[in-house]
């Protein structure tokens, strides 16, 4: 089969369990790639935390922040709610800036996240991307706005009414009157931008080394594993990624490399158009999708 009908038939066969998205797997050695609609924009949710984690990590390689500096967060203060974390704290705790960082990018907790952006303001982050040359990506608010969407206004057994309010109500130019669902108010990137960051930090680039390898070390800790790491973790191989997650979108975006030879970056960007908030099945479909693509460009 070739690959234009291979991704034909991975597009209808998202489209028949209810996701439509963007994929990108690109051969972090020989430049090759493959993708579906890898171009368009997206929101993306958790995702942000890592560009906020390279630019903690450079600003802490220019002596303009210290690692060891201790923030202190009091129960009752928190403003970012979440399921795990320091959200989940009932009494007050310092903690450095280094073990923030990895909080934020190991267990996605906004709280600390959201700490990290009191000191590195959304702004800050994009024009150190921007600096690395990585154009693509955005910063425009903090992870805490996250948890203000028509979600956090329903009971459990009424969420899938704000599921569908989200489904419903975009338009065709990728705007939404959710913010965090317009492409042009929330943070934002695509497949291809997250593979060129992907790539810029497993790769010689602009990013210094020691930056580098602390991100990929943060992102090799996540401990969110049941999206795409099912299909891409084994003992012959590493995959270190970063998950994100708000109302219908999902996403996952990381570096497998196996132990034979070979390191690919990978990309899944999805939309659901099911108004649920547990789908299981959207899960394993984007990674099946994910690793259909990577086995395509690994051994053709």
């Amino acid at each position: 089969m070739n690959a234009e009908a291979l991704i034909s038939d991975l597009v209808a066969e998202l489209d028949d369990g209810g996701l439509r998205g963007s994929f990108l797997v690109r051969d972090l050695r020989s430049g090759r790639e493959i993708g579906i609609e890898p171009d368009v924009a997206h929101p993306v949710a958790s995702l942000i935390k890592i560009p906020l984690a390279a630019a903690t990590a450079e600003r802490i390689r220019r002596g303009e922040l210290d690692g060891a500096t201790e923030l202190l967060v009091l129960p009752g203060q928190v403003t970012t709610p979440g399921p795990t974390g320091l959200s989940r704290f009932r009494h007050p705790a310092r903690v450095a800036v280094d073990d923030l960082m990895y909080l934020a990018m190991a267990l996605s907790d906004n709280v600390a996240a959201d700490s990290l952006f009191a000191i590195t303001p959304p702004a800050e982050v994009t024009r150190m991307l921007r600096d690395w040359g990585l154009r693509g990506i955005t910063a425009r608010h903090r992870v805490g706005d996250l948890s203000e969407t028509p979600a956090e206004r329903f009971d459990d057994a009424d969420v899938h009414l704000a599921h569908s309010l989200a489904i419903g109500a975009a338009t065709a130019g990728r705007g939404h009157p959710i913010a965090q669902l317009d492409v042009t108010r929330a943070n934002s990137g695509s497949a291809r931008d997250f593979v060129n960051l992907l790539q810029a930090l497993w790769t010689p680039s602009s990013i210094d080394g020691g930056v580098a390898e602390r991100v990929r070390e943060l992102m090799g800790a996540n401990l969110i594993r049941h999206r795409l790491a099912p299909d891409f973790s084994s003992d012959a191989t590493s995959w270190s990624s970063k998950t994100g997650t708000v109302l219908n979108l999902r996403h996952e975006v990381g570096v497998v490399e196996h132990a034979g030879g070979g390191v690919f970056a990978v990309a899944a960007l999805t939309e659901s158009r099911v108004p649920a908030a547990t789908q299981p099945e959207a899960e394993a479909l984007m990674a099946r999708v994910a690793r259909v693509l990577h086995d395509r460009l690994r051994t053709g």
